[in-house]
C-alpha cells in the first residue's frame, strides 16, 4: 500500500478520538460510536465529519493499512506540511510531489506509480420493521444518504427470517464506491422491529400472558392458546397454578434457517370488575370456609 497524502495531512487516531496505540477492537467501537451519531440519515448528523470518521477508520480498521500508515508518519512530512527530515537525512516538501506513492511505496517495499487504489467507505443505516416482517423475513429497499450525481442511492436489502431488534446486517460491496479500481465498502443495515400488540419476543422464543380467571387456576383447565400462525394450541392448567406461571409450546416461536424458538405463556389470574348476584355469593361462601391465606406463607428470602 503506497502512502497517500492525506496520510500527513490527518491525524486518524485524533479524528476517532483515540490512542495511537489503541486496540483493533477500541478503534472499531470509538468508529461505530461516531458513524451513528454523524451519518447523514440520523437526527443532527453531519455528512462531512460522516465522511472523516469513514476514511479514518478505513485505514486504522485494517491492519495493513494502519502499519503503513504508522509508519509514513514516522518517517515522512509533517502533519503540520512544509520541509521534513527523512529518515534518510533527505528533505521532502509537498509543492514538489506529484504523487507520493512512488517514493513511499520503494520505501516500504511494494514500489508503485499511478493512482492508488482505495477501498471504499463503509456506511450504515437504519431500517424499520413491522414484527411479523422480522419474523418471517423481507426483502425492502433502503435510501442511503450521500449524494451520488447529486442523487441518494437506493439499494435492496434481504432480511432473513428471524431478525432481531438492533440486530446489524452486513451487506459485503454495498457501501461506499471504491477509488481508482478499489473495492467497494460494506453497507451495515441495523434493523428496528416495532413491537406487535399480542405477542413478545426473548430472542428465538415469543411471548404470549394469557388471562385466566381463578377457578380455572384453582381446579385447573384446558384452554385454547393463540399462536404467530394463526392457529391455536391446548394448554392444560394444573390445579393449583399461581399467576405468573409460564409454560412452554415446544416450536412454536421464531422460525429460521438454524434454529425454531418456543412459545412462552404466562398465566395471570383475571379479577372481574363487577359480579353477579349468584358469583358474589359463591365467593363469600368460598370465603367463610377459606383458612388459608397467601400472607401466612413463609417468604422467601431475597
Amino acid at each position: 500500500m503506497a502512502a497517500q497524502r492525506e496520510w500527513f495531512e490527518k491525524d486518524y487516531y485524533a479524528v476517532l478520538g483515540v490512542s495511537s496505540t489503541a486496540s483493533s477492537k477500541e478503534i472499531t467501537k470509538a468508529y461505530r460510536k461516531l458513524a451513528r451519531s454523524h451519518h447523514p440519515d440520523a437526527k443532527g448528523g453531519n455528512e462531512e465529519r460522516f465522511k472523516e470518521v469513514s476514511a479514518a477508520y478505513d485505514v486504522l480498521g485494517d491492519d495493513t493499512k494502519r502499519e503503513d500508515y504508522d509508519e509514513a508518519r514516522r518517517i515522512g512530512p509533517s502533519a503540520a506540511g512544509g520541509f521534513a527530515s527523512g529518515a534518510d537525512g533527505f528533505n521532502v516538501h509537498f509543492d514538489d510531489l506529484d504523487d507520493l506513492s512512488g517514493m513511499f511505496g520503494n520505501l516500504f517495499g511494494r514500489g508503485q506509480r499511478g493512482p492508488v487504489s482505495m477501498r471504499g467507505v463503509d456506511q450504515e443505516t437504519r431500517i424499520h420493521l413491522g414484527f411479523r416482517d422480522a419474523i418471517d423475513g423481507v426483502t425492502t429497499n433502503v435510501l442511503l444518504g450521500g449524494a451520488v450525481d447529486g442523487e441518494r442511492r437506493q439499494v435492496k436489502v434481504r432480511i432473513p427470517a428471524g431478525v432481531d431488534n438492533g440486530q446489524r446486517i452486513r451487506l459485503s460491496g454495498k457501501g461506499g464506491a471504491g477509488r481508482n479500481g478499489g473495492p467497494n465498502g460494506d453497507l451495515y443495515v441495523v434493523v428496528e422491529v416495532a413491537p406487535d400488540s399480542m405477542f413478545g419476543r426473548k430472542g428465538k422464543h415469543l411471548t404470549l400472558v394469557i388471562p385466566v380467571t381463578f377457578p380455572e387456576a384453582a381446579l385447573g383447565a384446558e384452554i385454547k392458546i393463540p399462536t404467530y400462525d394463526h392457529s391455536t394450541v391446548t394448554l392444560k392448567i394444573p390445579p393449583g397454578t399461581k399467576s405468573g406461571t409460564t409454560f412452554r409450546v415446544k416450536g412454536r416461536g421464531v422460525l429460521t434457517a438454524k434454529s425454531t424458538g418456543d412459545l412462552l405463556v404466562t398465566l395471570e389470574i383475571a379479577v372481574p370488575a363487577e359480579l353477579s348476584p349468584k358469583e358474589r355469593e359463591a365467593i363469600e361462601a368460598l370465603s367463610e370456609v377459606t383458612d388459608w391465606s397467601p400472607r401466612n406463607e413463609p417468604q422467601e428470602e431475597g
